[in-house]
């Protein structure tokens, strides 16, 4: 394999400490209730009105820095290990997946869902038909017509959080103990938790108030708390108070399609003004950066000869991105990306296979004695092999059941189609799931890369016969665990056990789940989601929905968008594409980021955070890392942190104030 430079960089950050400790207290429970009341109805607002990546960040540092003030206040310090798992609290909070309820409202009625053919077919499970619904007229989800729904994605959301728990850890003991894979981009994640721990030190050893990590980590949350008060304090306090968003930097973007489409013919230009995207340049490999924007580059030569020839044929001058982007989709994109998506994946387990044999070879006559043998940390709070394939089985299984079940309460009878679907359903459960979760767990370990094989899902569940659209919306046992591998490093980094996720897991579960629903359901009661109120939703959602609905319409067996989107010849176009790119920058000794970038830059990714996010890399490449050498790649990613916490600080006023004002009652005297 070769070496690649700039990842060795990312490599050498941080090492594994030599013991461990247990990260959760009774204590913790304080902070999931914090969590709960707070930062989850903060993240869903603050997401439809902005659509920020930092949100999940931002309610982890806020979660994490409050935490340590108060046990400041009462005389106690916490632990690496307690920050790690406040940290981690806050962050799986925001990833469970109720906010899916004010998704299924809009979806059930967008335009995209109607002019398909799709809305009248949907199932019960997923939402419930608006037509005589009460519960549309008075914006609630505490009605019995969701019952169905609730129940789904309750018993989903629970099946996901225990298989990536215990799955991801046994995926985990494969690459880091067994393979010793060095997983480059786990530190980023875990740098700032020892600023934290540095700072909580302070006032025991008094030398640890000169760390710069403490020093470093104040500068970023500096600018996150004025970036936040222009960016997202400003438009949620004045809609607030005057019924007026004020926006001086435009949310989620400034678009310039109209204007420029004259001289880049079906091109989507924009500009984000997110600061976070210039963080992020930073903090991600200069190579990947670049790589994204050659692609966009090559985006904005291509697509106007696409339009000269006749293959970009619907766009009209004077579209705005969001219909400009899903014109192109339909039109070649949708194809050619599955294309690229199919290389890469060949890519990657072509990498997966020719690691594992050398590997071999390096081992091959080689016995392993009690020098050479991975050492096995028995204080991390490790499980037996026996409990991950239990539970990998009943997960799958029951999946599988309750699909099943599913599927027969909606056509009323078993049908030859629900077979075909459970056997497409056997075969992306203990076929494709595990071999994917594998591939990326090592792809995860060896250059911090995601590798997905696109529309496995789709295509099955085109080929199976099935006539309707109810499969679409079935709690399918189909996931990456291998995603999740990077999460248990930075566990490991921190000197967490990881018995202390785990219970963390399991109090926080209930709590976050009667949170979501009751938050999701006061937000709705505010306004239409989407609507004025919600600028990022209002201006995304449509497209997501188009998009979605290409797919969806595939299998009610009349013509549909996805056979006018689906074109053979621009897949094996996209397929020929990505193998080449990927055999060319391999034999020039290219980073693995700047081939993976290019891809990313290429076609339908959203151009406008393109072009921050590769200034960002610029600055810190040619700036300040002539001036502070490999110290830099330490300081960035504290820095982010740093920046995730003052957004998430001033975030957390803004839907304060927000929601104070419209809990307001109004007397008419």
């Amino acid at each position: 394999m070769q070496i690649d430079k700039e990842l060795e960089q990312f490599r050498a950050i941080m090492e594994v400490p030599s013991s461990f400790e247990e990260g959760f207290r009774w204590s913790s429970l304080l902070g999931a209730i914090f969590v709960a009341l707070l930062m989850v109805p903060g993240g869903i607002y603050m997401g439809l009105l902005a659509g920020t990546a930092e949100i999940t960040s931002a309610a982890q540092w806020v979660t994490v820095i409050l935490f340590i003030e108060v046990a400041k206040r009462a005389h106690r310090h916490l632990n690496k290990a307690e920050i790690f798992v406040l940290f981690y609290m806050a962050g799986a909070a925001m990833g469970l997946p109720f906010s899916g309820l004010l998704w299924n409202q809009f979806y059930r009625q967008s335009d995209a869902a109607i002019a398909s053919g799709i809305a009248e077919h949907m199932p019960r499970w997923f939402a419930p038909a608006p037509e005589g619904a009460a519960s549309y007229a008075d914006r609630t989800f505490f009605h019995a017509e969701w019952l169905p729904v609730l129940g789904i994605m309750v018993f989903q959301s629970f099946m996901s959080q225990l298989a990536n728990m215990v799955l991801g850890y046994g995926l985990f003991r494969v690459a880091s103990d067994i393979e010793r894979l060095p997983f480059p981009m786990a530190p980023i994640g875990a740098q700032g938790i020892l600023a934290l721990a540095e700072d909580t030190e302070a006032r025991d050893d008094k030398e640890a108030q000169a760390s710069w990590r403490w020093r470093v980590f104040s500068i970023g949350g500096a600018i996150g708390l004025a970036f936040g008060f222009v960016y997202l304090l400003l438009p949620a306090v004045s809609g607030a108070l005057t019924g007026t968003t004020i926006q001086i930097l435009p949310i989620p973007f400034s678009d310039f399609t109209p204007v420029t489409g004259q001289y880049l013919r079906a091109v989507a230009t924009g500009l984000s003004w997110d600061f976070g995207h210039l963080i992020f340049g930073m903090v991600m490999p200069f190579f990947g950066m670049l790589g994204s924007f050659v692609g966009l580059l090559v985006t904005i030569v291509a697509n106007p000869l696409l339009y000269d020839a006749g293959i970009l044929r619907s766009w009209r001058f004077g579209d705005e991105t969001v219909p400009t982007m899903f014109k192109n989709n339909v039109d070649f994109y949708f194809s050619f990306q599955i294309g690229i998506a199919l290389a890469i994946a060949v890519a990657g387990i072509v990498a997966v296979i020719l690691s594992i044999r050398r590997v071999r070879r390096d081992r091959a006559g080689v016995r392993l004695t009690d020098a050479t043998a991975p050492p096995r940390k028995v204080d991390r709070g490790d499980i037996p092999n026996g409990v991950v394939l239990a539970v990998y089985l009943l997960v799958t299984l029951s999946y599988i059941g309750v699909s099943a079940a599913l599927l027969r309460w909606h056509h009323g009878e078993w049908t030859r189609g629900i077979r075909n679907v459970i056997l497409v359903l056997f075969g992306l459960g203990f076929v494709y799931s595990p071999l994917i979760s594998y591939v990326t767990a090592r792809l995860e370990g060896m250059v911090g890369q995601v590798v997905e094989i696109p529309f496995i899902r789709e295509a099955a569940l085109i080929l199976s016969g099935y006539r309707g659209v109810a499969c679409w919306f079935l709690p399918i046992p189909m996931a990456n665990y291998g995603n999740m591998v990077v999460q248990y490093r930075q566990t490991e980094l921190t000197g967490t056990r990881f018995t202390s996720i785990w219970k963390t897991t399991f109090f926080l579960y209930p709590i976050i789940l009667i949170s979501s629903i009751f938050f999701m359901n006061f937000i709705w009661s505010l306004a239409p989601v989407p609507s004025a109120a919600y600028p990022f939703a209002q201006t995304i959602w449509p497209l997501r929905a188009a998009n979605d609905s290409i797919m969806h319409s595939a299998t009610l067996g009349e013509y549909s968008i996805f056979e006018q989107a689906f074109r053979w010849r621009y897949l094996a176009l996209g397929t020929v594409f990505g193998g080449t790119l990927f055999g060319v920058t391999r034999v020039l000794g290219a980073p693995v980021t700047l081939t993976y970038g290019l891809v990313r830059g290429l076609g339908q990714t959203m151009p406008h955070a393109i072009i921050p996010q590769f200034i960002g890399a610029l600055i810190g490449r040619y700036y300040f890392q002539r001036r502070l050498g490999l110290r830099w790649r330490q300081y960035i990613p504290v820095v982010a942190a740093g920046f995730g916490c003052g957004i998430g600080l001033i975030t957390t006023v803004g839907v304060g104030v927000t929601f104070l004002n419209r809990a307001i009652i109004q007397l008419a005297y």
